[in-house]
């Protein structure tokens, strides 16, 4: 160790009491954190690229400062779907300060990365307070039924209004729309359960009759419209 002139001139002074880390919050228990082996949790982090084209949900599941789980969503941007497939090789088995400092290829995944090791470190994780945490494969739970990531798609112009293309329901196949010209419920298709089933043999068309809904004012709307084509 290399001190400069001015400190080694210096008298030497007594430390006050040293009483290490304020104490975080992780899956039930109130930790000192030293060293990254002390954290575990679950949590997200939300990252974007420099023109934030696209964006990155990322969800680890961190056991003793190890990641053990891995849930990679992304949106907006073609290039970043690959480069969430490279991360989800990439992440599992890393320690989080390892996957701190590992390029992930996409800014906006780089970008999760940090934010969701700062809600780690710091103790504002979804399990801060339950005991034991979460089983590897908890972050499965996010996605729902059919195992998709949960989009909302909305277009909408001054000239011609609103689109309603995606949302929780699944993709949507018409608009209801009143008297007024205004929205006032939708046709939808889960596609997740529908793929599903036709996957596991059903006929395509049944698959596709079977999983729709409507949601809202739908039956006995004024006419019905194609989002995607009127």
């Amino acid at each position: 160790m290399n001190y400069s002139h001015e400190v080694e001139n210096m008298c030497t002074l007594t430390k006050g009491p040293h009483h290490g880390p304020a104490p975080i919050p992780e899956e039930g228990k109130w930790v000192k954190a030293y060293q990254i082996t002390d954290i575990s949790g679950l949590s997200h982090g939300i990252g974007w690229c420099a023109p934030q084209q696209g964006c990155c949900k990322l969800t680890l599941n961190v056991k003793d400062g190890v990641i053990e789980e891995a849930l990679v969503e992304t949106l907006g941007c073609t290039g970043m779907t690959h480069s969430a497939a490279m991360a989800g090789e990439i992440l599992p088995g890393k320690t989080i300060l390892e996957a701190l400092n590992t390029d992930l290829v996409c800014d906006a995944i780089n970008v999760a990365m940090r934010e969701i090791f700062k809600q780690l470190v710091y103790g504002r994780t979804q399990t801060a307070f339950s005991e034991g945490g979460l089983p590897v494969g908890a972050s499965l739970e996010d996605l729902g039924k059919g195992l998709r990531s949960q989009v909302g798609t909305i277009f909408s112009t001054k000239l011609k209004g609103p689109r309603y293309l995606e949302l929780t329901e699944g993709y949507i196949i018409n608009l209801a729309v009143d008297e007024n010209n205004e929205i006032i419920g939708y046709k939808f298709v889960k596609v997740g359960p529908m793929l599903q089933d036709i996957r596991h043999g059903m006929d395509p068309a049944e698959a596709f009759k079977k999983h729709q809904g409507t949601y809202g004012r739908y039956d006995g709307a004024a006419k019905y419209i194609d989002p995607r084509e009127e």
